[in-house]
C-alpha cells in the first residue's frame, strides 16, 4: 500500500524528478537537497498544509472505494451465493483495512492547530468505522470473514414450524398473525435458538474489534460509536437517558394498558398483572413494534378508524404503485423525482429462484444520483410506512451529494432515519384523502383509535431502541462477559421495556443475535434519536404551515416552504455539527421529547383515565 506522502515533501520531490529528466546524469546534486528537505520537514512535523492534502487524499480514494464496495455488497445482499459472499468479504477486508489505515495515519496530525471544519473531517476519519480492525497482519481479513458469515448465518436462518420450513422473512409474518401463547412461543424460542449459531463468531468479532479501537485510541468500540456525536462519549450517553426520561411517563401508561387488555384475553396464568410481559405475546419478535395488537388493545367506544392494509388492497395497490406513492410525498414539497436508475435497479420485491436479504434497506452506490432501495415489499400498512421511510433515506442522499466524502451523511444518524419517519408521520387521514385511498375522512372520535395504533407502533419502540446499544456498549467494556451477555439483555429488557422471555434462557442463549441489527453490527441508538427526531421535525413542519388543529391530524403533504426548508437542512449533510442541521429546520439546538408527548397528549390522557386504580410497573 502506498504510503502516504506529505505535502511539502511532495513539492520537493516534484521538483527533484524534473530536475532529473532535464539535467541528464545530474542525480547526485539533486537528491541531496530533497533528502535533506525532507529529513527538515520530519523534524518540523506536519504542518495545516500537510493535514489538508491528507484529507484530500483520504476523500479522494474513499470515494473511488465506497462505490466498488456498493456494488460489490449489493450483488451479495441481492444474491446471496459462496461466490458473492466471498467476494462480499474480500472487500469488507479491503475497505476495513484502508480506513484502519486512515484512522492510525490520522493521528499524526493530532497536534496540528486548524479550522473546526477540518478538524471534525479528522474525527470522522476516526469514527467512521463501524467495527475496527487492528494493523496486525490477518486481522482484517478474520474480521471481514466473520461479518459476512453472520450476515449469511442471520438472513438465510431457517426453523421448522408445523412441518415446514419457515425462513426468517415469515417467521416475522407468524408472531404478527398468531394468537396462541403456545404456538408464540414456539416460533419465537426456535428463532431465538437459531441464534445460538452465531454466538462464538460475534464474540470473536468484539475481541477483534475492540482490539482495533484501542489502537485507535479509544478504550472499546462502545466508547468510540458513541464519539460520534459533536459532544464527549459520556455526555452523549446522558443525553439519550435524558431524552427516554421526557417520554417513559407515556411508555409506562401504555404497558400498563395493554398488560391490562393481555390479561383479559389470555388469563393470569399467562399474563400475571404484576409481572413483565412475555415478550413473544406482543406481536413482534422483539417486541419493539405492538401494532399487530390493536385488535386487542383497542380503546372502547373508539371508530373503526383506517384500515390501510384493506384500503391498499380495495385499491389493487402493487410494491412498485407503494413506492410510487411515497415518492409523490417527496415531489409533492419539490423536490426532484427520483432517476429511472432507481426503477431500474432497486429491489422491491424478493426475487424469484435466489437467496436475498429482505430486511429493508435504502442504497447510495456512487454518492451522486444511483440510489436504491432493496426490500420484499408486501401490500401492507407496515410496508407503505417503511417505503416512506426508505425514500427519506435516498433523498437525503441526494441532497448531499454536492458536499465532500467525508460531509456525505446525515447531521447525526438520527437525523437519517428520521426524515422519512417524519414524513410517514403525515400519512393521517386527510392525506389518505388527498391521494385517493380513502373517499372521507373520519371524525374526531376516531382520534383515541388512531393514536392508540400509532402508539403501540412508535411508542413501543422507544425504550427497546434504547437498549440494543445500551447491551453491545456493556459488551464492549466488559462489563458483560460471553458468559453473562444473555442475563445482561434481558436485565436491560426488563428495566427498561418491562418485558420477560416465554422460555427459560439459559447462559449459552444469544438471544440478542434473534435481531438483525446485532449480527449484522448496524449501532442502533440512531433509531432511538430518530424516534425523537421525527416528531420533532414533524412538529416543526406543521408550525411552518401554520397549523392550529390537534398536532397528530397534521399533514404537510404538498407544502413547498416545508420542502425548500427540509431540503436546505438536508444539503448540510454532516458538514456542520448536528445543533447546526436542527436549528436550520426547527429553530432549536437541542433534541426534544417534549413534541412526542405533545402528539400523543389525547391518548395519555385516556390511558390515564382507563390506568386509574390499577397497579402498574413491574
Amino acid at each position: 500500500m502506498k504510503k502516504p506522502m506529505r505535502a511539502a515533501m511532495a513539492a520537493l520531490l516534484s521538483v527533484s524528478a524534473v530536475a532529473l529528466i532535464a539535467g541528464c546524469g545530474k542525480k547526485e546534486k539533486t537528491a541531496a537537497p530533497a533528502d535533506a528537505a525532507a529529513t527538515v520537514a520530519e523534524e518540523a512535523g506536519p504542518t495545516l498544509e500537510d493535514a489538508q492534502a491528507f484529507v484530500a487524499r483520504v476523500e479522494a480514494e474513499m470515494a473511488v472505494l465506497n462505490e466498488r464496495a456498493a456494488n460489490v455488497f449489493w450483488a451479495q445482499e441481492t444474491n446471496i451465493t459462496p461466490e458473492t459472499e466471498k467476494a462480499a468479504a474480500e472487500m469488507s477486508a479491503e475497505i476495513t483495512k484502508k480506513a484502519v489505515e486512515f484512522a492510525n495515519e490520522s493521528k499524526n496530525f493530532a497536534n496540528v492547530e486548524m479550522p473546526a471544519e477540518l478538524r471534525r473531517k479528522f474525527d470522522k476519519v476516526r469514527q467512521s468505522i463501524v467495527l475496527p480492525a487492528p494493523s496486525r497482519e490477518g486481522a482484517a481479513d478474520e474480521l471481514a470473514q466473520i461479518t459476512t458469515r453472520l450476515n449469511s448465518a442471520y438472513s438465510t436462518g431457517k426453523i421448522e414450524f408445523e412441518g415446514r420450513t419457515v425462513p426468517q422473512d415469515e417467521t416475522e409474518i407468524l408472531m404478527r398473525q398468531l394468537r396462541d401463547p403456545a404456538k408464540l412461543a414456539e416460533v419465537w424460542t426456535k428463532w431465538h435458538d437459531h441464534a445460538k449459531t452465531m454466538r462464538a463468531d460475534y464474540f470473536r468479532m468484539v475481541e477483534i474489534a475492540n482490539e482495533g479501537a484501542r489502537e485507535l485510541g479509544y478504550s472499546d468500540v462502545g466508547q468510540m460509536w458513541r464519539s460520534g456525536y459533536d459532544m464527549p462519549a459520556d455526555a452523549f450517553a446522558a443525553e439519550t437517558d435524558r431524552l427516554w426520561g421526557q417520554v417513559k411517563p407515556l411508555y409506562d401508561e401504555l404497558h400498563c394498558y395493554v398488560r391490562t387488555k393481555l390479561n383479559a384475553k389470555y388469563g393470569a396464568d399467562v399474563v400475571p398483572l404484576d409481572q413483565p410481559l412475555r415478550a413473544d405475546l406482543l406481536g413482534n419478535m422483539w417486541a419493539q413494534s405492538w401494532a399487530p395488537l390493536y385488535d386487542i388493545a383497542k380503546p372502547s367506544g373508539a371508530a373503526a378508524g383506517v384500515d390501510l392494509d384493506a384500503l391498499l388492497k380495495a385499491k389493487g395497490a402493487t410494491p412498485e404503485s407503494m413506492t410510487k406513492t411515497a415518492e409523490a410525498f417527496f415531489t409533492s414539497l419539490g423536490l426532484d423525482p427520483l432517476p429511472a436508475t432507481f426503477w431500474e435497479r432497486s429491489q422491491i420485491v424478493k426475487p424469484e429462484g435466489r437467496e436475498v436479504v429482505c430486511h429493508a434497506s435504502a442504497w447510495n452506490i456512487d454518492d451522486k444520483d444511483d440510489v436504491r432501495i432493496k426490500m420484499c415489499t408486501k401490500v401492507n400498512d407496515d410496508d407503505f410506512r417503511t417505503l416512506h421511510h426508505e425514500l427519506g433515506h435516498n433523498y437525503y442522499q441526494r441532497a448531499y451529494k454536492a458536499q465532500s466524502t467525508l460531509d456525505r451523511g446525515g447531521a447525526n444518524d438520527g437525523f437519517h432515519e428520521a426524515i422519512g419517519d417524519m414524513i410517514a408521520l403525515s400519512i393521517t387521514p386527510e392525506y389518505l384523502v388527498q391521494i385517493g385511498l380513502l373517499d372521507k375522512a373520519p371524525d374526531a372520535s376516531a382520534d383515541i383509535g388512531l393514536l392508540m395504533a400509532q402508539a403501540l407502533d412508535k411508542v413501543a419502540f422507544l425504550p427497546f431502541a434504547l437498549i440494543v446499544d445500551k447491551w453491545r456498549w456493556q459488551l464492549f467494556s466488559g462489563e458483560l462477559t460471553p458468559e453473562t451477555s444473555n442475563e445482561g439483555w434481558w436485565k436491560l429488557r426488563t428495566q427498561y421495556q418491562g418485558v420477560r422471555p416465554p422460555t427459560e434462557r439459559g447462559p449459552d442463549a444469544f438471544d440478542p443475535g434473534a435481531k438483525y441489527h446485532v449480527p449484522n453490527n448496524t449501532p442502533y441508538t440512531r433509531y432511538f434519536l430518530a424516534a425523537i427526531l421525527q416528531v420533532q421535525f414533524y412538529k416543526a413542519a406543521c408550525d411552518q404551515i401554520g397549523w392550529q388543529g390537534p398536532l397528530h391530524r397534521c399533514s404537510f403533504y404538498g407544502s413547498k416552504e416545508v420542502g425548500e426548508k427540509l431540503n436546505a437542512m438536508l444539503e448540510m449533510g454532516s458538514a456542520k455539527p448536528w445543533p447546526d442541521a436542527l436549528e436550520a429546520f426547527t429553530g432549536t439546538r437541542q433534541m426534544d421529547g417534549s413534541a412526542i408527548l405533545e402528539y400523543y397528549a389525547p391518548l395519555m390522557a385516556y390511558l390515564k383515565e382507563q390506568n386509574a386504580g390499577k397497579t402498574c410497573g413491574w
